[in-house]
C-alpha cells in the first residue's frame, strides 16, 4: 500500500480538497492518503515549504508528497516530479523545491503526462494525481517525464549576523500561536559560544534564557526555546504568544550575545 501526503492551499470549505482525494482514490483505491495541511495561505510557497520540510522526514521511505500550491496552469511554469533522500515529490516548479531542500535533489523530471481538457483549470486533480499514483505504485520517474538539470530558485530571508548580534524574522506561527523564527539552533549555537544573551522583539519585550520545554516557566509567562523544527521559537506557557505579544509574520527579532 503506497503512501501519498497532501500539502495544499485548498482549505476545507470548498469541494476542491475532496475532488483531489477522490481522483487519487479512483486511480489507486488502496492508497494511504495523509493530510499534512490544506490550510497554507493562498499561493504562499515559503509557508508550505516550511511545513512540509519539517514533516516529510518522519514518513517512510518511498512516500510520495503531492504539493498543491500555486499549481494553476501557466505557460512559464513546469510541473515536475522529484526524488530526494528516498522520498518523492510532485508539484509545480515555482521555487518551492529550492526552499524545501537544503541541497540539490537527486533526480528531477519535467512531467510529460498529457493534460485532460476536462481538467484544464485543475491540473492538480489530473497531472499531479497521475504522477503521484504512478510513483506510489512503484513506478519510475523516467516513465512520466524527461530529466531536467535545474529547478526554479527562490531565496528565503536569511538572518543577518553583525558581530555579536543575530537579526532574524518571524517565518511561521503555528496553531497554538507559538512564534517561529528563521534563526536555527545551529546558527544560534555557533554565534553564542556559551555566552549569555538577550532576545529582543517588539519595542520592549525581552527574554534572557532558553527553555527546554514550555512548562519550564509559570503559566502565562513568555519563553523561548528550540522546538521540533530546530528554529528559535517564542511562546507563552498555556497562552497564545503571537496575539498576546503582538508578533506577526515578517516581524523582526534580535539576539544580542554578551561578553
Amino acid at each position: 500500500m503506497g503512501i501519498i501526503t497532501l500539502t495544499t492551499d485548498l482549505g476545507s470549505k470548498d469541494f476542491y480538497q475532496s475532488a483531489l482525494k477522490g481522483s487519487l482514490l479512483s486511480l489507486m483505491p488502496n492508497v494511504n492518503l495523509v493530510d499534512i495541511t490544506h490550510e497554507v495561505p493562498s499561493f504562499n510557497i515559503s509557508y508550505a515549504a516550511f511545513v512540509l520540510k519539517n514533516a516529510y522526514p518522519y514518513f517512510p521511505k518511498n512516500t510520495v508528497h503531492l504539493i498543491g500550491i500555486d499549481s494553476v496552469y501557466s505557460e512559464n511554469t513546469k510541473y515536475i516530479a522529484v526524488k530526494h533522500r528516498d522520498h518523492y515529490f510532485v508539484g509545480a516548479d515555482n521555487g518551492i523545491f529550492s526552499l524545501l531542500f537544503d541541497d540539490l535533489p537527486e533526480d528531477v523530471v519535467e512531467l510529460n503526462i498529457m493534460q485532460d481538457l476536462k481538467y484544464l483549470h485543475f491540473p492538480l486533480v489530473d497531472i499531479f494525481v497521475k504522477a503521484a499514483t504512478h510513483l506510489a505504485k512503484g513506478g519510475r520517474l523516467k516513465d512520466i517525464g524527461l530529466p531536467v538539470a535545474e529547478i526554479e530558485q527562490k531565496m528565503l530571508l536569511h538572518p543577518v549576523i553583525e558581530r555579536d548580534i543575530i537579526r532574524g524574522s518571524v517565518v511561521y506561527i503555528d496553531t497554538f500561536c507559538n512564534v517561529i523564527t528563521n534563526i536555527t539552533k545551529d546558527l544560534f549555537t555557533k554565534i553564542q559560544k556559551n555566552r549569555d544573551f538577550t532576545l529582543y522583539f517588539r519595542k520592549s519585550e525581552t527574554i534572557t534564557q532558553l527553555s527546554w520545554h514550555y512548562n519550564e516557566v509559570q503559566e502565562g509567562e513568555k519563553l523561548c526555546l528550540f522546538g521540533i523544527s530546530n528554529h528559535l521559537e517564542i511562546a507563552i506557557n498555556k497562552g497564545k504568544a503571537s496575539g498576546l505579544l503582538g508578533l506577526h509574520l515578517g516581524d523582526i527579532v534580535r539576539v544580542e550575545f554578551h561578553p
